[in-house]
């Protein structure tokens, strides 16, 4: 798969894809006979990690350790999963987070929506 047909894929950029494959984000994607790169089904599976973690709010120099660990092989998986494992405990911490904004967004719509409908009242009075 060409580097366009990933770029719409996984709604990044060709710029995005090339700076993850350069600082090690993801392994080298093998080229074609033209120069291209040919992404292949593992190629996918990293950009799709990539872009997850990413979207995590995971740093690029942790991703960069993980993708280095993850091409030593099997010996690294306990340092594999403590990164993922602390990038979950991240990721909880901004779910409640937003999940306390969600809820004071919502009081202050109903506190709107209150004043809303008094003056509804006032004004048909």
């Amino acid at each position: 798969m060409n580097i366009k047909t990933v770029s719409e894929k996984f709604a990044l950029s060709a710029t995005t894809l090339r700076y993850y494959e350069e600082v090690g984000l993801i392994p080298p994607v093998n080229r074609n006979a033209s120069g291209y790169r040919d992404y292949d089904a593992i190629d996918l599976e990293w950009v799709n990690f990539a872009k997850c973690m990413r979207e995590t709010g995971i740093s690029i120099d942790v991703l960069k350790e993980y993708a280095a660990l993850a091409q030593q092989g099997e010996q690294t998986e306990t340092q594999r999963k403590q990164i993922l494992i602390a990038q979950q405990h991240v990721l909880e911490q901004k779910m409640q987070t937003l999940q306390q904004t969600h809820a004071f967004l919502d009081t202050k719509i109903a506190t709107y929506e209150q004043h809303a409908k008094q003056m509804e009242r006032i004004f048909k009075n």
